[in-house]
């Protein structure tokens, strides 16, 4: 499998293929693997968020990192493999499959029923899945808007490394930009941490992101790889236009159900992932028409999914 080493580019977080009924299909990974490296994604996040991960069984996902590691290898991508759970012997599970797999690193977000309590509660969590996979990078993954845990992200980056030898950063998605320069502070040269808001990619790359991992980064990354070359050369003004259609973008596909509209868009670009599971509903052909012609206004055929 790709090694990782900095998470200094466009993370894409890839949905999971279902078949029209609801059930997994993971002999459509090759499919998404293929269209995805075709417009320079070199590395992908699974069975996080964007993956629908609490809404699927531990043996599915399982079977998704069989199949991401065959279609990772075959075509140049690495693998974060996304194994937090509710229960933590399945994430331990999950942690331990993805080492078996040589997938290139994991990841783990706060259980969000029970909740850690404390910063110490947390990196206790932490350490128990990464010891499965001693030789994988760990990134923590902060989303409090989804976990409900709120934890001070600078300190984690601290105090965890003792129990935690494997920490490799955190995926943080969360709009705190204060909190993000703080982690950037402590995480020095030593830590990662994407973006992970990615209507919000200039204010972060503005605080000292790096790299960012997420879901629009499936069809749009020539979007955001223009944007941060116009930040980068000084190009402000059209940084922010560029950002202003990210969030145009983010708001239509939205405005029908953002896990199901973004899976059928995918569709209509030839990756057959099918629906969205419940509790997240799906648009119909009509909305997916009136999607596309909007975002063609935007000036979607400009953004690397072709």
């Amino acid at each position: 499998m790709q090694p990782i080493e900095r998470l200094h580019e466009f993370v894409a977080a890839a949905h999971t293929p279902l078949h029209a009924d609801g059930s997994l299909a993971p002999e459509l990974v090759s499919v998404q693997a293929s269209f995805l490296a075709g417009n320079g994604i070199r590395t992908v996040f699974i069975t996080g968020s964007t993956g629908e991960c609490h809404s699927l069984t531990c043996a599915e996902r399982l079977a998704l990192y069989e199949a991401w590691a065959v279609a990772g290898a075959d075509h140049g991508i690495a693998v974060i493999a996304h194994v937090g759970s509710n229960c933590i012997e399945d994430a331990k599970a999950l942690a331990g499959r993805a080492r078996a797999l040589e997938l290139s690193a994991i990841s783990a977000l706060a259980p969000s029923y029970f909740k850690p309590r404390t910063l110490a509660d947390l990196i206790d969590w932490c350490a128990g899945i990464a010891a499965e996979a001693p030789d994988l990078p760990f990134y923590f993954y902060d989303i409090p808007s989804m976990t409900g845990v709120v934890l001070p992200m600078d300190r984690f980056l601290i105090e965890a490394p003792a129990r935690v030898p494997t920490l490799a950063g955190i995926k943080f998605t969360n709009q705190d930009l204060v909190a993000y320069r703080r982690c950037l502070d402590a995480a020095g040269q030593r830590f990662d941490v994407p973006w992970g808001v990615d209507e919000a990619l200039l204010a972060a790359l503005a605080t000292g992101a790096r790299g960012g991992v997420g879901s629009t980064y499936n069809w749009a990354p020539k979007l955001y790889t223009n944007l941060k070359s116009a930040f980068e050369t000084g190009a402000l003004t059209e940084a922010r236009r560029l950002q202003s259609a990210s969030v145009a973008m983010v708001d239509a596909i939205a405005a029908t159900g953002y896990m199901g509209t973004a899976k059928a868009l995918m569709v209509r670009l030839g990756v057959p992932i099918g629906p969205a599971r419940a509790p997240h509903d799906n648009p119909t052909s009509h909305q997916i028409d009136a999607l596309v012609a909007t975002l063609a206004e935007l000036g979607f055929d400009r953004w690397g999914a072709e």
